[in-house]
């Protein structure tokens, strides 16, 4: 099985653009992955809301709206499966959620146990964190699906002999990666032997993006930063 790991730009609160980004990556991931995986909240972009509730829910989206309808029919058409972070609206409730579509269907809505995707400080009760870990069996694969500050809080609960998807959202300067790079790694290795991590760029504020495959604690093979593409793992 080959998966295709995004790091491809995303732009606040444009759906359209982020879409199409998305539908760029399926062309490319054609013939070359089963999957395609993008990072966190890359589908509204992860500075997309306000912290004022009335905004924010017009901003997140249902998982049977028709924004995932739309792209459940992108991935069956491409014939290419689909992971993606996106901001939730659920009742009254919003999550950061990542939803994997296999066969133009929502197979996994996995929402983020960690509360570091919202500032904390100035949220009500509406904006919430899933409280059960995603594991499943996808092509004779079993994976764990982890949302960026998960693993930080609790990677004892991400344990698994399996495969570890990541996808976060970071924005370290260049610097920065530099000296965080090993520690993700690390990090990665508390709960898996092999993990894969899905950064995404962004231009407003900066995010130099990034794909990684982690084995043993320790970078075996990684996409450059501020380069659009797909990094293909085979499992």
């Amino acid at each position: 099985m080959r998966i295709a790991l995004a790091s491809y730009e995303f732009r606040n609160n444009d759906l359209e653009f982020n879409i199409s980004q998305i539908d760029r990556a399926l062309a490319s991931a054609r013939g070359s992955a089963e999957l395609l995986c993008f990072g966190e909240c890359f589908l509204q972009g992860f500075d997309a809301l306000v912290w004022d509730y009335e905004r924010d829910r017009r901003v997140a989206l249902a998982a049977d709206s028709p924004e995932l309808c739309r792209l459940r029919r992108m991935s069956a058409d491409s014939g290419v499966d689909l992971l993606l972070g996106y901001i939730e609206e659920s009742g009254e409730s919003i999550y950061s959620s990542c939803a994997l579509i296999a066969g133009g269907e929502l197979a996994q809505n996995y929402r983020r146990v960690s509360r570091g995707w919202k500032e904390f400080s100035r949220t009500d009760g509406h904006y919430r964190e899933g409280d059960s870990v995603c594991s499943f069996d996808y092509r004779g694969q079993s994976f764990t699906l982890a949302l960026c500050g998960d693993m930080w809080d609790f990677p004892e609960r991400f344990r698994t002999q399996g495969v570890l998807l990541w996808p976060v959202y970071v924005s370290f300067s260049l610097e920065e990666w530099r000296e965080y790079e090993a520690e993700y790694a690390r990090q990665a290795a508390l709960a898996a032997p092999r993990a894969l991590l899905i950064n995404s760029i962004s231009r407003e504020p900066e995010a130099h993006g990034g794909a990684f495959l982690f084995s043993g604690g320790r970078t075996e093979a990684r996409l450059p930063f501020d380069t659009e593409g797909c990094l293909i793992v085979e499992l």
